[in-house]
């Protein structure tokens, strides 16, 4: 900050500063930024917990660390393939969660509605990765994962529906 005082900004401070004070962006439309912090934190807790799976599988004798070099000559337990499978599912359908939150602040769209949308998903998938990484019932898991979707989708169509109505509106 004394340097900024001192000798100016840099340009691309001023370059910047137009997004900055979009009428209040970053205050009145950013709350679907908890979820996606949501999302953000069971993404870190299933990988915690994939870490811990895989330390106790090679101190447990199931699999020798140097599986884990190139993932080869050994078949990997299940007490490690479960999450490990679901950390990689946490970087499919979650990020088209992340694209849509976005695209809702940045378009102004970002009412109630959508901020329930988002809370739901992300429940949805806390509910999915208990289930996955806990009982794994499968019948169970896949109804979860199936509503995770629906709710992703609708709120994409939402999103969409309402960006096109109100540029009819404004036509």
């Amino acid at each position: 900050m004394v340097i900024l005082r001192r000798y100016g900004s840099p340009s691309w401070v001023h370059s910047i500063d137009p997004i900055m004070s979009m009428g209040g962006f970053f205050e009145e439309d950013s709350h679907v930024i908890y979820p996606m912090f949501a999302m953000v934190l069971l993404t870190a807790a299933v990988l915690a917990t994939l870490f811990r799976c895989r330390v106790a599988a090679v101190r447990g004798g199931l699999v020798s660390a140097s599986y884990f070099r190139v993932y080869q000559g050994e078949a990997e337990p299940e007490s490690t393939a479960k999450p490990a499978r679901h950390f990689a599912n946490l970087f499919e359908a979650p990020v088209l969660f992340y694209v849509v939150c976005l695209s809702a602040m940045i378009t102004h769209f970002n009412g109630i509605a959508m901020q329930a949308l988002a809370w739901i998903y992300v429940s949805a998938r806390v509910a999915h990765a208990c289930v996955h990484l806990g009982s794994n019932r499968l019948r169970r898991r896949i109804r979860v994962y199936f509503f995770s979707w629906l709710v992703l989708l609708i709120m994409w169509i939402y999103l969409v529906a309402g960006v096109t109505t109100s540029r009819l509106a404004s036509l």
